[in-house]
């Protein structure tokens, strides 16, 4: 159900079999685990829980919430007693859209159905934030773009960033903005990591790290050519149909196959980031043009 790695002493990642391969993370000291994010299902979080309880025989002291999307954050209910340590935005997010989604969810889900939304108790906008975990030091910062909640995790001693959202194998922008997505990227090019841990996919390995940013950022530079292009024309949503993610630089099997929706996705909404509208359908389609409001949630 999930897959288990150790990626430095005291040091895992998890990674869903069931959504997205979306992950999370704990780093153990000698009485307590911080947990980094919570993954997708209530069955994946309780199986963390049972991981870091019965197996390495310590309690989650502390749930760090990269930022409110449900799949990394509706498990923080199943860690009673936890402090919960997110950006300020996260909080209030979680407060709005995630009870939101979460009863919209309920309706079609019975999955969800002992689900809570359980808010962050200690917040922060701008700076770092440091929590020691036995001989780890973890600096927690903003790092947007994705969403401007996300934060990264740094294990300063083993050089191990726990990115969040702000690294995946195809970068996905409607919650965020591009401009702030491409700034992380390059910090976090320049900060001499060994393993970049995605939000979604495989762990970036410190030889593959190089080529990961520039790849992602090449395509987010694609896209807004794209989308520039798109503004010149009298019906932008042609051109923007005729992207596909390969043509910007990206495969179509990644993140579990949902690569083409998220591109799709991007385009719609770095247009709209941009122009401060939809993009107008040719006009054959116009009624059949669906609303975009909505379609950015939980990924």
């Amino acid at each position: 159900m999930i897959q288990k790695e150790r990626i430095a002493d005291n040091v895992y990642s998890f990674q869903s079999d069931v959504y997205a391969q979306v992950t999370a993370g704990t780093v153990i000291g000698p009485n307590w685990a911080v947990l980094i994010d919570t993954l997708a299902t209530p069955e994946e979080a309780l199986a963390i829980r049972d991981f870091i309880e019965q197996e390495l025989s310590v309690p989650v002291r502390y749930i760090i919430n990269t930022h409110s999307h449900a799949d990394h954050a509706w498990g923080n209910c199943f860690f009673p007693g936890s402090t919960i340590i997110a950006h300020t935005l996260c909080r209030e997010l979680l407060d709005t859209k995630g009870r939101a989604g979460l009863e919209e969810t309920r309706r079609s889900s019975q999955i969800y159905r002992n689900v809570k939304i359980i808010l962050p108790q200690i917040t922060f906008d701008e700076g770092e934030l440091n929590l020691r975990v036995g001989k780890k030091t973890l600096t927690i910062f903003p790092l947007p773009g994705h969403s401007m909640d996300n934060l990264g995790i740094l294990v300063e001693e083993d050089r191990v960033l726990f990115a969040g959202d702000a690294a995946m194998p195809l970068p996905y922008i409607v919650d965020g903005d591009l401009e702030e997505l491409t700034a992380s990227l390059k910090r976090i090019g320049r900060m001499g990591l060994e393993n970049i841990v995605q939000g979604h996919g495989d762990i970036v390995l410190r030889g593959e790290i190089d080529n990961f940013i520039k790849d992602n950022l090449a395509y987010l530079s694609n896209i807004r050519k794209v989308v520039r292009k798109a503004g010149r024309r009298k019906y932008p949503q042609e051109v923007l149909d005729e992207s596909t993610v390969e043509s910007c630089g990206k495969s179509r099997v990644l993140i579990g196959g949902l690569a083409s929706e998220l591109h799709r996705r991007n385009l719609k909404a770095l247009y709209r980031q941009i122009y401060g509208e939809l993009p107008a359908p040719p006009q054959d389609d116009e009624d059949e043009y669906e609303d975009y409001e909505g379609e950015d949630e939980e990924d």
